[in-house]
C-alpha cells in the first residue's frame, strides 16, 4: 500500500482504482470503515443503502485495488469482517486521456457525496454543540492569487500543519476535551479570465 504523505492516507494512482472507487456505494463502504472501523457486510448494509450481498461485492471489489482487507479481529468466523486499508485516501489526476477522464469521474463521485455535509452538520450535529465548540467552527470562501507551485507548497503546508491532528484519531488517549473534527478543504483554481475585447 502506498503511503507517500504526512497523514498515512492511500494514494491511488491506477485509473482502474479510480474508476472502482467513483461509486457511491464503494464510497459510502470506505467512508464508514474508515470512520467507525471494521464491519461485516451485513453490517454495513444499513448505512451504505445496498444489501448485504452487493455490499459483499462491492468489498471485493475494493480489495482488488487494496482499499479495504480482511479484519483478524474478529471473534467469530462466520462472518466475513471487513477494514479499511488506511485511515484515508488521496489521488492526483493521472497524465494520460484514462487517468484524467477516472480522477475526474471520482470527483465528480466525491464533490457530490459530501454536498450535503454542511446542512447536514448544521441540522444534526451543531445544536448538539456547546457554546465554545459551535464558536469555533467556521465557514470561509477565500480567494487569492497563486502560482500552480505555490499552490502545491500552500498544499504541503496545511498538510504538514494538520498531520499531528489527523494521525492523533489512531491515540488510545486523546488529550482531556479533544472532539472529532471533520474538515473539508476544497482547492478550486479558477480559469484564466478571457482577454478583453479590443
Amino acid at each position: 500500500m502506498p503511503l507517500k504523505n504526512p497523514y498515512g492516507d492511500f494514494e491511488i494512482t491506477e485509473p482502474q482504482a479510480l474508476r472502482a472507487l467513483a461509486h457511491p456505494v464503494r464510497l459510502a463502504i470506505l467512508d464508514r470503515l474508515q470512520q467507525h472501523g471494521p464491519a461485516t457486510a451485513t453490517g454495513l448494509s444499513p448505512h451504505v443503502g445496498a444489501t448485504p450481498s452487493v455490499v459483499s461485492w462491492h468489498l471485493r471489489h475494493l480489495a482488488t485495488f487494496g482499499l479495504v482487507t480482511d479484519w483478524d479481529g474478529a471473534t467469530s468466523r462466520r462472518e466475513r469482517w471487513w477494514q479499511a486499508a488506511a485511515r484515508g485516501f488521496r489521488f492526483s489526476l493521472p497524465d494520460d486521456a484514462e487517468g484524467q477522464a477516472a480522477g475526474r469521474q471520482l470527483r465528480g463521485e466525491m464533490f457530490a457525496r459530501y454536498a450535503e455535509a454542511p446542512q447536514q452538520w448544521l441540522l444534526h450535529d451543531e445544536p448538539r454543540l456547546d457554546a465554545e465548540w459551535r464558536g469555533l467552527a467556521g465557514v470561509a470562501a477565500t480567494r487569492f492569487v497563486a502560482t500552480a507551485e505555490e499552490l502545491r507548497q500552500l498544499e504541503d503546508a496545511m498538510e504538514e500543519l494538520l498531520a499531528p491532528y489527523v494521525r492523533r484519531k489512531d491515540e488510545a488517549t486523546p488529550p482531556p476535551g479533544a472532539q472529532v473534527v471533520q474538515m473539508l478543504r476544497y482547492l478550486l483554481p479558477q480559469p484564466g479570465d478571457e482577454p478583453a475585447a479590443s
